[in-house]
């Protein structure tokens, strides 16, 4: 007489993507007077997803003053107000920066040397 076999269970997770530690998302900058607006990826520490910390890279990455931005949009219409609402996010939605002013020279901030990529600060301080 044969065994039956034992069942065995499908689980989707098995399907799904590695849980990593970052969370990925797409970031621009609305502006539709613009013809070419990619987005730019970032990262989030799966560990720090409040509003102020997406704000923060977000601006960072794209080069805004956080004082300019007036919301962040889940595209394609959904605004975002709270912590609640960004730990819902999933990888590579995308997001768009409103911002407040009109005139482009206030809307980006120069970052500083220290914020560069590539700046080597004990370089900086070598004396000739």
């Amino acid at each position: 007489m044969v065994e039956p076999q034992p069942a065995t269970k499908h689980h989707a997770a098995t399907h799904s993507l590695p849980h990593t530690p970052k969370l990925v998302l797409k970031v621009r900058i609305q502006n539709p007077n613009l013809r070419e607006n990619d987005f730019i990826e970032i990262e989030l520490d799966r560990q720090e997803l409040t509003y102020k910390e997406l704000l923060r890279v977000s601006c960072r990455e794209l080069g805004v003053n956080p004082e300019h931005v007036q919301k962040i949009r889940k595209l394609p219409n959904t605004m975002l107000r709270k912590d609640k609402d960004v730990a819902r996010l999933q990888d590579f939605q995308e997001l768009e920066l409103v911002l407040t002013v009109s005139d482009k020279k206030l809307l980006f901030r120069v970052p500083t040397l220290s914020e560069r990529s590539g700046y080597n600060k004990k370089a900086s301080e070598l004396t000739y």
